[in-house]
């Protein structure tokens, strides 16, 4: 197990910066020295696509760990991919980044060689290191341009806060300066500016989205890994393409064009397959709780085939979605909006509560007439429309403090009426099942029957749900 260190400095110095005594920084301690030298070698598109979007690809050399390493956006934090070193990307990275990278070739953008002097100070009678001090001699190299300077680290582990306080305020009385960079690559290559407006609700509006984005990127990645982020990149776009339309008078859209409408038929391609494992798992728990006696047939690999007929042309038609130009484009435009959102930097907070209290009207009106008729087209129209007025209080919850309590009405409609048209799309698959054993051999529709039934009963209640919380 590598235990992992807390960073608490990072700091400029010049060459002719002499470290702090740092035998008396732990009473009776034990400082250990070495020397690493290493070299990362960072790749990226000509236009640093994949940096904008939180990913990094590198190849380490020297001491140490060596190979390849792809970090990525993952929950709120970040997941890392190691494989073998080699003289360029392995074929699996090129796969996972052709989204990301847009098409574009992924090349050398910085090459980074340290020499690192650490100390690692140690309490009596303990092998791990509770300080670690790194001073890093640095050379640069960007194309044609070389850079080199020298930067001292102060991480530490669990309890050593005092000291490291101790030690730090050695560091600045010998000269040190708080390091202006995040990172070495970050010295190098400074990053594009992050967009930044001192309006809370342009603010609220630019955090909202790019919180949708790092969620399409983590599920564009996943998915070329072979993961299922199918449901967390659907809700991501729904969020993204709910706040298009909600706020659309305060938004460029000049800059947004048709993005809408293609992320409509991409959340197509992923809710062919989402919606086949909803329905297997929602067929199987209700297999479950049903009697033995009931169960007639060879019900259950009927379900699971044909689902299956359906997921599988589903899924490599998403497969095929995600490699075409037209995705790519998709893409292109969330990339752009990572530097230049399309957004009003000065929105007044008035303006964004009116044009989120306009979605709830929308929506309580919606479920009025839904209810009044009791039609599934309806209530699903209701449903979609509950569905922006959740996100569109959520987006406003920096901005409103009664927004919480608004989500929270909005989610329980969205919910119960979610639950209604599964009811509905799952009748439709009964349906045809059930036709489909009734003229088979050994098979009859006696169960589907049932499961039918049980659905009609689901959509009763959630109707009844519906009506209490209007």
């Amino acid at each position: 197990m590598r235990e992992i260190l807390e960073r608490h400095g990072k700091f400029d110095v010049d060459d002719r910066f002499t470290l702090p005594k740092l035998e008396d920084v732990v009473v009776n301690g034990e400082v250990r020295h070495d020397t690493i030298d290493s070299t990362n070698d960072y790749y990226d598109t000509a236009d640093h696509d994949l940096r904008a979007q939180g990913v990094l690809l590198q190849r380490r050399d020297g001491d140490g760990e060596t190979g390849w390493q792809l970090a990525v956006p993952d929950d709120g934090g970040r997941t890392e991919l190691h494989w073998i070193h080699s003289d360029s990307p392995p074929d699996e990275v090129t796969t996972l980044l052709a989204g990301l990278a847009l098409g574009k070739e992924v090349a050398s953008v910085a090459k980074i060689h340290t020499v690192r002097e650490r100390y690692r100070i140690s309490a009596p009678q303990q092998e791990r290191p509770c300080i670690e001090v790194d001073d890093d001699h640095v050379r640069a190299s960007i194309g044609e341009r070389l850079l080199a300077w020298r930067e001292v680290k102060v991480d530490s582990g669990v309890g050593a806060r005092r000291l490291t306080k101790r030690l730090t305020k050695r560091l600045r009385v010998a000269g040190a300066r708080p390091s202006r960079y995040p990172s070495k690559l970050a010295h190098a290559v400074p990053a594009e500016p992050a967009p930044n407006s001192a309006a809370p609700a342009s603010r609220a509006l630019t955090d909202y989205l790019n919180a949708q984005l790092d969620r399409i990127v983590a599920g564009d990645i996943g998915l070329r890994r072979g993961q299922h982020p199918i449901h967390d990149t659907r809700v991501a776009i729904r969020r993204l393409r709910s706040t298009l339309r909600v706020f659309r008078k305060v938004l460029d859209q000049s800059a947004i064009g048709d993005l809408d409408s293609e992320l409509k038929w991409f959340a197509a391609s992923l809710g062919d397959v989402r919606d086949c494992q909803v329905q297997q798992r929602r067929f199987g728990d209700a297999l479950d709780g049903m009697a033995e006696e009931l169960v007639l047939g060879p019900v259950r690999t009927r379900i699971r085939n044909d689902l299956h007929a359906i997921e599988l042309p589903a899924r490599t038609g998403l497969t095929e979605a995600m490699e075409s130009e037209r995705y790519l484009a998709i893409m292109a435009v969330l990339r752009r909006w990572r530097a230049t959102p399309p957004i009003d930097q000065d929105i007044a907070m008035g303006t964004l509560k009116k044009r989120a209290r306009r979605a709830q009207h929308k929506a309580d009106r919606r479920l009025a007439e839904a209810l009044e008729t009791g039609d599934d087209v309806w209530l699903h129209r209701a449903r979609k429309a509950a569905k922006r007025a959740r996100y569109a209080a959520e987006l406003c919850k920096p901005v409103d403090k009664n927004a919480k309590r608004t989500v929270k009405h909005y989610k329980n409609i969205q919910s119960l009426l979610g639950d209604h048209q599964d009811t509905v799309v799952a009748c439709e698959a009964l349906q045809r099942m059930a036709v489909a054993a009734g003229t088979t051999v050994g098979e009859n529709g006696f169960t589907y029957g049932m499961l039918y039934a049980r659905e009609q009963q689901i959509a009763r209640q959630c109707r009844q749900g519906a009506r209490r919380l209007r």
